[in-house]
């Protein structure tokens, strides 16, 4: 488990976060967290398969598809869905893997841990950004 110093220490020094699940519906929490990063500077990557663009930004059907590194992988999925998008996001190599309230998956845990990956689970990183970096 990553202190707070650690996850502002993160947040403070990365640049780009790919966020999975990404709605373009502006009542949807992952629509107004994006929204939030993108207003305290971060690049934003939308990744859904449903939608073509969302805040300005071009969405991608898969983080395989996203042709950039990324630093953060935020997750707004069901938790059974998450292995596999673990997987996906460990081939990016991010400096972390956040997990949003509500979703839980040991075994993706143990699948970033393995691969020496932080993750954070169940925690609203809009909530946690605005805790630790005002």
């Amino acid at each position: 488990m990553l202190s707070d110093q650690q996850i502002k220490t993160i947040l403070a020094e990365s640049r780009t976060i790919a966020i999975v699940g990404l709605s373009d519906k502006p009542q949807r929490d992952s629509y107004r967290v994006a929204e939030y990063l993108q207003k305290k500077g971060y690049r934003i990557i939308p990744v859904n398969p449903t939608i073509e663009c969302v805040l300005g930004e071009r969405a991608y059907p898969s983080l395989r598809e996203v042709p950039e590194p990324v630093d953060i992988v935020d997750v707004f999925r069901r938790s059974e869905e998450v292995p596999s998008v673990v997987e996906q996001a460990l081939e990016k190599r991010p400096r972390l893997i956040w997990l949003q309230l509500g979703v839980i998956s040991p075994q993706a845990a143990e699948m970033a841990a393995a691969a020496g990956v932080p993750l954070v689970m169940d925690r609203c990183l809009k909530v946690e950004h605005g805790r630790l970096l005002g």
